[in-house]
């Protein structure tokens, strides 16, 4: 897989995509002619990149949660990484978005791309990671009184205080992914894409149920969710 990651370099530093910075221990390609499926899924990737981050940019600035709307899109080439996409945060507190090769590799068109692009974007654009932390300190703190006036001892609390950070961080973990999907449809198909069609990555992941405490919505309650916004928006 580090070959995407060598073609995905070449052509940012083309100058396809404003705005993107790739880790800098992305390796140079060492051949002059990449395999055509890399090269394509790199110029998806790129291609989505370029449309979909000013889009979402524009929705961080709007909604004035985030204090900082610049992405910075990242490429995880780390071997043996399953399909994943993550948001985060760095030191500077900018906000990171990162794709694995293997989820590059994988999909099978540009609105899959956009899609996910846009929903990880939405988490941000929402303030989700500091909603979740604010909760789990809400919930590590009542677990902590509770544990102490039941006389348990200090290992006791420190327990009671881990669990109860876990359970109310994922007691809105699905409300956040929902929200997240509808958002990050919207800001797929201002860029140009069709998020309805890229939830059809949705139907190749396990579906997580409806299981007590789970992190993340069945699937068809999360394609649902993006059908009824692209209906809201284009009133079909």
């Amino acid at each position: 897989m580090r070959l995407l990651s060598s073609v995905l370099l070449s052509l940012a530093l083309a100058g396809c995509v404003s705005g993107y910075a790739p880790p800098s221990a992305l390796p140079v390609a060492a051949t002059a002619a990449p395999d055509q499926p890399a090269r394509m899924a790199a110029e998806n990737f790129l291609a989505v990149v370029s449309r979909v981050e000013p889009v979402a940019e524009r929705y961080c600035r709007d909604r004035g949660a985030a204090k900082n709307c610049d992405f910075r899109i990242v490429i995880d080439d780390r071997p043996g990484q399953p399909p994943n996409a993550f948001q985060t945060v760095d030191s500077f507190n900018r906000p990171v978005i990162g794709f694995t090769v293997a989820l590059i590799m994988d999909a099978r068109n540009q609105d899959e791309l956009a899609f996910v692009l846009g929903h990880e974007a939405a988490h941000h654009v929402e303030g989700h990671i500091p909603k979740r932390q604010d909760q789990a300190m809400s919930g590590a703190l009542m677990a902590g009184i509770l544990a102490q006036a039941s006389g348990l001892t200090p290992e006791e609390v420190q327990q009671a205080q881990t669990l109860g950070a876990e359970v109310a961080a994922r007691s809105y973990s699905k409300d956040f992914e929902l929200q997240a999907d509808a958002l990050g449809a919207e800001i797929a198909l201002v860029a140009g894409f069709d998020p309805v069609r890229g939830t059809a990555f949705f139907d190749r992941l396990p579906d997580p149920g409806d299981r007590f405490l789970g992190s993340h919505p069945p699937n068809a309650a999360r394609k649902a969710v993006v059908a009824a916004t692209v209906r809201r928006l284009t009133g079909s």
